[in-house]
C-alpha cells in the first residue's frame, strides 16, 4: 500500500499561551550595551518628542488608551547588563506589539497588589524568537505602564 502524505497540521495554542503578534520591525543590532543602550535611548526620545509631558504609545488592544514608559528605565536598571542588552535589543519589536497588537493577551491579578493588572502580550520576532511585553494596569488610577520586555530563551517553531 502507497504512503499516505501527511497534511501539515497547525499547532494548536494552549489557552493559557496567547498567540502571538509577528513583528515586523527588527531587533536592535549589536551586543553591547554601549551599542544598543543609545539606539533604544533614541527610540524612546523619538517617542517623547511627539508627547508633551511623558513619553506614551496608544495601543490598539486597550482601544487606543495611552501606554506610559514611566516604569520601563526603572526595571530595567535593576538587572544585570547582560539581560539589559536582551531586552533593549527587543524594544523596537515591543513597541510595534503595543501599538498594533489585537491579539489576546494573558492576565493576570497582581498578587501583592490587588488593583494592579498585569497583561503579558506575546511576539515573535522577524527570525522568530518568542517575546513577551507585558504592561501592568492599575485600576485606580486606569493608568497602564510598559513593564518590560524579555525572551524566554526560546525559538518559535517556524
Amino acid at each position: 500500500m502507497p504512503k499516505r502524505k501527511e497534511k501539515a497540521r497547525k499547532k494548536k495554542y494552549h489557552p493559557e499561551q496567547p498567540k502571538p503578534y509577528k513583528a515586523r520591525t527588527a531587533p536592535l543590532p549589536g551586543t553591547r550595551h554601549a551599542n544598543v543602550a543609545p539606539q533604544a535611548r533614541t527610540i524612546l526620545r523619538n517617542i517623547a518628542k511627539h508627547t508633551k509631558r511623558r513619553p506614551y504609545i496608544r495601543s490598539a488592544w486597550f482601544k487606543k488608551d495611552k501606554i506610559f514608559f514611566t516604569h520601563f528605565w526603572t526595571h530595567l536598571t535593576q538587572k544585570p547588563i547582560s539581560e539589559q542588552i536582551r531586552r533593549l535589543k527587543l524594544l523596537p519589536c515591543a513597541i510595534e506589539v503595543i501599538r498594533k497588537s489585537r491579539q489576546e493577551p494573558t492576565i493576570k491579578q497582581n498578587v501583592d497588589r490587588k488593583y494592579e493588572i498585569l497583561f503579558r502580550f506575546a511576539g515573535i520576532t522577524r527570525n522568530n524568537t518568542l517575546f513577551f511585553v507585558q504592561i501592568k494596569h492599575n485600576t485606580r488610577t486606569n493608568r497602564k505602564e510598559f513593564m518590560s520586555v524579555f525572551a524566554p530563551n526560546k525559538k518559535f517553531p517556524a
